[in-house]
This record gives C-alpha cells, structure tokens and sequence, in this order.
C-alpha cells in the first residue's frame, strides 16, 4: 500500500480525501463516516455573512414588533441581548465537530463586507479552527467597477483576513479571473497558505413557462474536472518557485473528482488535496473508502510508494509535451476533429 499522507496549509493529513464543504459536513454522523472511511480533513458548511444578518434583522423585528404591544412597561424589561446571533450556532457546531473527529478541522466563511470577514474569522480562529477557507464568492454587477478594481477590493479582504488570524488561510476562487496565475502570486505575496479551484456558483435557471427564476442545485460530474487540472497544472509549478521566499502555498482541487482516478489526475497536475462533496452526496460519506482504495492501486500501479512521488508529474513544468496545457492544443484537437470515425465510434 502507498503512503497516502500529505499535508495542507502546513496541517499533515492521513489522506489527499478531504470533504468538502457541504450538507454533508453540517451533520456530525456523515462527517464522522467520511473521516472512519478516510478523510483527511474536514472543511466545515459555510458561514454566510448575510445569513447571520438575516436572522439577527428577524429577530429585531420581531422584539421591536411588540414594543409598545404589553401592558408592561419597557423600563422594566431586559434588554435583548443580540450575541446569541451572531455565528454562535456555527461557532457551537465547530466546537462539538471537534470533539467529534482527529482530523484537522477547516472552517469556510463568505463574507460580504471588510468588517464581516474580519471579525468571523477572528471568531473563528478563536473558537478552535485549524484553518479558514475564504470563499471569494463575488459576482460582477457594477458596470463602473472593472476587473482591476475587483481583484484589488478581493485583495484587501484577504490581507486582512491574513493579518487578524493566527491559523492558516486558504482562498477558495472561482474560475472567471482574466489572469489567475497573476491573481494566485498575489495572493501568495499576501501570505495566504493554500488556494482552491474551484468554487462553483450556483447559476439561477430561468422557468420559461413559469416566467421566474429559480434556484437550483446540481452536482458537479467528471465533467467539470478538466478546467480544474488545467489550472492546477498552470499554478503548481509557479507556487513551487514563489516558495522560494518563504511562504509554501498548496493547491487543493474542489468540483469534478467522483473517483480515486480523477484524484490522481488532480494530483499528478499538482494538487495536495481533492475536495469531495457531490460523489459522497450521492452515494453516501463511506465512499471515500472506494476513492481511496482506487487511488492507491492506481499509485501501485504506476510504481509510485506515495502520493507525494506522483504530485505534480504532469504540471507545466514537468509534463513532456508543455504545450497540451496551452492553445496550441486546441488547434490540433481540431485539426485532429474526424466526425465519421468519431461516429463509428460511438456507433460501436
């Protein structure tokens, strides 16, 4: 059997398997199963900014509804004490994950304002966390704010964030950056720990019968792991290099990985860790046994004692052909485009 261990923003794992953020990691009884089947570590739902203000808003109203409404009067009552609002419920739920589990534990926040990321994470960190993952969830709707202005307001956050906290910080990012390595370097020069690709925003769909929009969530499938490889395959070599200042940065893979031979794909681009969360949706946290078991005769297979032997075999800097990665690759694969052979296979 190979060694499986790796290690993540400095935090040594048991295993590259991580689950992800999702329903899953919100119920102690599937977290568990993942980490009896393997898991490495832990990244815990989300804590949304705007969901902690929601419910803090609610319950105003609701107090201030029945302000002048009793015969008592407000002199005599206590005054509501709002803290119990603020993040408490996934402060708590972090809390009891720890004494649940012996994996690094990883909390995800998305924030919506400077103050707001800042002071979660502070709580956080505080409340035990072994590291943050920042979800830079930021959809473009501001036609005054261009594609700069963007990326320097996501910038500050982090450093802020980076600043404030004493555990590791971990970026989480979309795909729909002009120049990702330019953006990853940056962030890197912030002293971020790790960088994940990618996250996936959930696009509304719109019911053309009914004429609304409605929100829906799909599962990522294979699919959706190439554009990952790609730009783990672009950034690990960089990373490698900008190390040399000081500050390691490691890539973790998040969408598109149902199976131990998509984590080796993701692996050999350069990934330390694979983020599970729609396979194990699917068929259930004891999964990451099947994933792994796949991945380790995978790496048996190829003649590898570890994962760390095969990471990054196949990134830019070290696969044989360099320019697959690039658009040259797209012109040859339609040069290469043979529709009759393409159906007869199919066909056959």
């Amino acid at each position: 059997m190979a060694d499986l261990g790796t290690v993540w923003m400095g935090l040594p794992l048991r295993s590259p398997i991580v689950l992800a953020a999702s329903p899953l990691s919100k119920a102690p009884q599937d977290v568990r199963r993942a980490v009896a089947a393997g898991a490495g570590a832990v990244v815990m739902h989300s804590l949304f900014e705007e969901q902690v203000v929601d419910e803090q808003m609610a319950a105003h109203r609701f107090i201030d509804m029945r302000r002048d409404a009793d015969a008592e009067a407000r002199s005599v009552l206590p005054d509501a004490d709002m803290s119990a609002l603020d993040g408490d419920a996934y402060v708590f739920a972090l809390e009891h994950l720890r004494q649940q589990v012996d994996v690094p534990i990883i909390a995800s926040l998305n924030g919506t304002t400077a103050g707001g990321w800042v002071r979660f994470a502070d709580m956080l960190a505080q409340a035990g966390a072994d590291a943050l993952e920042l979800n830079l969830y930021d959809i473009a709707t501001d036609p005054d704010e261009d594609a700069a202005q963007v990326e320097a307001r996501q910038l500050a956050l982090v450093e802020a964030v980076v600043r404030a906290v004493p555990i590791p910080v971990c970026v989480k990012l979309s795909p729909f950056y002009t120049a990702l390595p330019a953006f990853v370097l940056k962030l890197a020069g912030l002293g971020v720990s790790g960088v994940t690709v990618f996250n996936r925003l959930y696009q509304p769909v719109p019911d053309i019968d009914a004429l609304e929009v409605r929100r829906e969530l799909m599962l990522s499938t294979p699919a959706d792991l190439p554009l990952r490889l790609q730009a783990l395959a672009l950034l690990s070599p960089l990373l490698a290099r900008s190390a040399g200042g000081g500050q390691v940065v490691e890539l973790a893979c998040s969408g598109g990985v149902h199976s131990g031979r998509d984590a080796a794909a993701a692996v050999v681009c350069g990934a330390q860790v694979v983020q599970l969360a729609s396979t194990l949706l699917e068929k259930g946290p004891d999964h990451v046994a099947a994933v792994l078991a796949q991945l380790d005769a995978w790496l048996d297979e190829k003649g590898y004692a570890s994962v760390a032997e095969a990471r990054g075999v196949l990134d830019l800097s070290r696969t044989p052909d360099p320019h697959a990665w690039y658009r040259l690759n797209y012109m040859q694969l339609l040069e290469g485009w043979q529709p009759s052979i393409q159906r007869r296979q199919c066909d056959g």
